[in-house]
């Protein structure tokens, strides 16, 4: 786990993320928290039951590099959001993250905050050199958290800005 000022970041286990997925406040129940609203995407649905899934019951990967990281609020005890690595660090020391905050607790600070902690985890992991990220270009919200956490544009395609943080020099 990854403790902030605000947030408690918790990896997900493979049963945890099944009721994830099921939107029916069991997996609320078990972790202690207030029930939430919480309803997921279709494409978030369709990159559980293709990619996450699958990679965090693989046991020769380490699940924090494929798991979804979920945002707990400790002065409201419920989940605000969820952060992601896709994958484990690639040849270059790069991981990529992905997030989401749930509506009702947008434009609160919470993802900057949660993207920070990541920093500080992935700053203490050997293999991590970097950290990665995209964001749609209208999407202000999402890039104004990876500049409030100190990230560069790296490029751009027609519909997304590319960001990078070197979080450590290669030895």
């Amino acid at each position: 786990m990854i403790e902030t000022n605000r947030l408690i970041l918790r990896p997900l286990t493979y049963n945890q993320l099944v009721k994830y997925t099921e939107c029916n406040n069991s997996l609320e129940e078990e972790l202690g928290l207030n029930r939430t609203s919480r309803t997921i995407s279709p494409e978030l649905k369709d990159a559980f039951e293709q990619t996450i899934l699958p990679n965090v019951a693989d046991t020769t990967k380490d699940y924090l590099y494929s798991t979804l990281w979920t945002l707990i609020s400790k002065e409201a005890n419920t989940m605000v959001g969820d952060i992601c690595i896709v994958g484990e660090p690639n040849s270059d020391g790069e991981i990529e993250i992905g997030y989401g905050t749930y509506d009702e607790f947008q434009k609160k600070g919470f993802m900057t905050e949660a993207v920070g902690g990541m920093i500080v985890w992935a700053k203490s992991q050997p293999r991590v050199l970097s950290i990665i990220a995209s964001t749609e270009k209208e999407n202000v919200a999402s890039f104004s958290v990876l500049l409030k956490n100190n990230f560069l544009k790296i490029g751009e395609t027609d519909t997304l800005f590319n960001w990078k943080l070197t979080t450590k020099l290669p030895e």
